[in-house]
């Protein structure tokens, strides 16, 4: 074999391990129950979606994505009133900035409001997110401060052009394990916004 032809081979078995990859990546993403939403309106990378109500396990971020993640992670495991194990969600929420940043995991909709057991950890609070409109944006990278601000000032310069009022804080939402490279993932920014004049409210 020359070295045309190893180069070539050696590239062939490159995008074939990034496809596979890529398509094992989709599918741990998928094996997870994910917050549902209707999608009324598409521009581009843009979205306007419906979300119904979420109920969320929410904790501050003041010790950092780590101790945040965990504290979540094992009132998800048992550490909670009843001991119950909840089934781990996407997308882990993130919003607010400074000593305000939360850290929010969404419980699987076979929980209705009042259902979720009670943490034990006082750090960490069940609550119901209210329905609505959202813009949304999709992106992918590594989550840091730079590829958040690009998202949501895209957000934002879009909303703007549409005629679209800022309702909330940003939210942003990301949907894969830390070990996922940066160009697989997918990231998203939300913003509540005012619904679709053609489309009802989102149900309780």
């Amino acid at each position: 074999m020359n070295v045309v032809n190893k180069m070539s081979f050696a590239l062939v078995l490159f995008v074939v391990a990034v496809g596979l990859f890529a398509s094992g990546c989709q599918f741990v993403r998928s094996g997870y129950e994910s917050a549902s939403f209707r999608v009324v309106r598409i521009d581009g990378k843009f979205q306007l979606r419906d979300y119904s109500a979420l109920i969320v396990a929410e904790t501050p971020m003041a010790g950092g994505d780590d101790s945040s993640f965990m504290r979540l992670f094992r009132f998800i495991s048992g550490k909670n009133q009843n001991r119950v194990k909840i089934a781990m969600t996407t997308p882990v929420f993130m919003s607010g900035s400074g000593t305000n940043a939360t850290m929010a995991f969404v419980m699987p909709t076979k929980f209705k409001a009042g259902e979720v057991p009670k943490p034990e950890n006082p750090q960490v609070r069940v609550h119901e997110v209210a329905p609505g409109c959202f813009a949304v944006l999709r992106f992918s990278g590594g989550r840091n401060s730079t590829n958040q601000a690009k998202a949501l000032a895209s957000l934002q310069t879009w909303m703007k052009a549409q005629g679209l009022k800022e309702l909330s804080q940003p939210i942003f939402g990301y949907f894969d394990p830390p070990w996922t490279p940066s160009f697989l993932r997918r990231n998203e920014v939300m913003i509540r916004t005012e619904p679709e004049p053609s489309f009802p409210p989102a149900a309780q």
